[in-house]
């Protein structure tokens, strides 16, 4: 960007925070969605006998969300390759954006490993591993192999990566589209053109949907707390308290100064996406938020290409808070079932994970089958000791996702920045103004 323009930005921005009139609270996606929650635990407290009535709405956004990524994915990663012109920027931008995932999650793993063990939740629980035969879960019938990894990259068709709803196939497909039309040069442009008038098409129908946003919070909130109640949270408590506390440590400790080093301020960041956030608190599914992302990015003047690569590759290589989620209970059920693991048979488990956690979609649910993987890979820690968690996923769950999005939406800032691909006063006034005010200045 030219430095006129940057000022030209800014200026509107500014005029556009001074010019707007204050919103009601009340007309805010993010008190909305939190009114919904609220209002959830209250219907889950009072009548949960009813929670299965309750869990639909939840499941309905999520699938209102999901028929779009795959479609959001591939238009937005073309359209953004295909007009920056140059293969050799995406291969740059995919190398650095692939080395600060792995670093990043592996600094994950690490610290759920550290707090885990001096925290020990799980010591003294002495559970019977009987007691769990008859939870549900099962070792997966086939562990995943590096040949098998390679080959789940591919789609078995076009067609098929999109019915799956897979982001490694979709983001794979996509990418060779892109390049292809990159070499026919000036001939593919009507498609360009074409493609990027179907994703603002698809921007609005994504606008449209999360109005329900705060209805599928209200409808998962009730179902969790109708569900299992507040008896689950007290009777693995310990479990519960020391993985909020490595959360926020680890967004204390790992991404703030990131952010800081990236010239974001933490907090301001967190207040942008805040309706996202929430909504990933209540459908514990990153997906549902995936297109409103990309939006919020570009508007924060992220170039496309750059949002296009990044966060679809994010949402599949970048789990931070699953990392944590995955380090921390492997160990707690080893304390719980009475298995002392030596350091090396940690770090042993650490790097199986480092392999398995790659691929996830951030679907609900999907980090209790990649942990039985894991178990199953290593061998160490039984896979129906899992059994022992299901109660209090969802409880673990509604925190860790919130970090994977806020982890995705900082590294898409991050690589943006190494490539010069942003503002940075546009960003941080942005930022600063909050979503409402940015939202009326790219308008205007």
């Amino acid at each position: 960007m030219q430095p006129p323009a940057a000022n030209s930005d800014v200026t509107e921005a500014n005029r556009a925070a001074g010019s707007s009139r204050p919103r009601v609270w009340y007309k805010h996606l993010s008190i909305q969605i939190l009114i919904g929650m609220v209002l959830g635990a209250f219907v889950g407290y009072l009548w949960p006998e009813r929670a299965d009535t309750w869990k639909p709405l939840g499941d309905l956004f999520i699938r209102l969300v999901r028929m779009l990524v795959a479609p959001i994915i591939f238009c937005t990663v073309v359209h953004g390759i295909a007009s920056v012109g140059e293969a050799k920027k995406v291969g740059r931008v995919a190398v650095k954006s692939l080395i600060y995932f792995e670093v990043v999650t592996t600094i994950a793993l690490l610290l759920g490993l550290f707090l885990v063990n001096v925290w020990a939740p799980g010591i003294g629980m002495h559970v019977d591993l009987k007691s769990l035969a008859d939870s549900g879960v099962k070792a997966p019938a086939h562990t995943v192999t590096f040949g098998q990894f390679l080959l789940n990259l591919v789609p078995t068709s076009a067609v098929g990566a999109f019915a799956d709803g897979e982001v490694i196939p979709v983001l794979f497909f996509s990418l060779l589209f892109a390049f292809g039309l990159l070499a026919l040069g000036p001939k593919g442009k009507p498609v360009v053109d074409g493609i990027h008038a179907v994703t603002q098409v698809l921007f609005k129908m994504i606008g449209f949907a999360m109005w329900t946003a705060p209805i599928g919070a209200f409808g998962a909130i009730a179902f969790t707390v109708g569900k299992f109640g507040p008896s689950t949270l007290l009777a693995l408590g310990k479990l519960v308290t020391e993985f909020y506390v490595c959360c926020l440590l680890f967004v204390a400790l790992v991404l703030t100064p990131i952010a800081y080093a990236a010239g974001v301020n933490i907090l301001r960041l967190i207040r942008y996406f805040a309706a996202e956030l929430m909504i990933v608190v209540g459908t514990s599914s990153g997906e549902s938020v995936f297109p409103s992302l990309i939006a919020k990015l570009e508007r924060l003047g992220v170039e496309e290409s750059i949002v296009g690569l990044v966060l679809p590759a994010g949402y599949s290589f970048n789990h931070d808070g699953t990392c944590l989620y995955w380090s921390t209970v492997s160990v707690f059920l080893a304390q719980a079932v009475g298995i002392h693991l030596t350091i090396g048979q940690q770090f042993a488990l650490l790097a199986t994970m480092l392999f398995t956690s790659k691929g996830g979609a951030g679907v609900a649910g999907s980090a209790i089958v990649v942990l039985a993987t894991t178990l199953s890979a290593t061998n160490v820690i039984p896979v129906a000791a899992v059994g022992l968690v299901l109660g209090v996923h969802s409880l673990l769950s509604s925190v860790f996702v919130p970090v994977n999005v806020l982890g995705n939406t900082l590294a898409t800032i991050v690589m943006a920045r190494t490539e010069g691909a942003v503002d940075l006063p546009a960003l941080q006034l942005a930022l600063k103004i909050g979503p409402e005010a940015s939202s009326q200045s790219s308008a205007s």
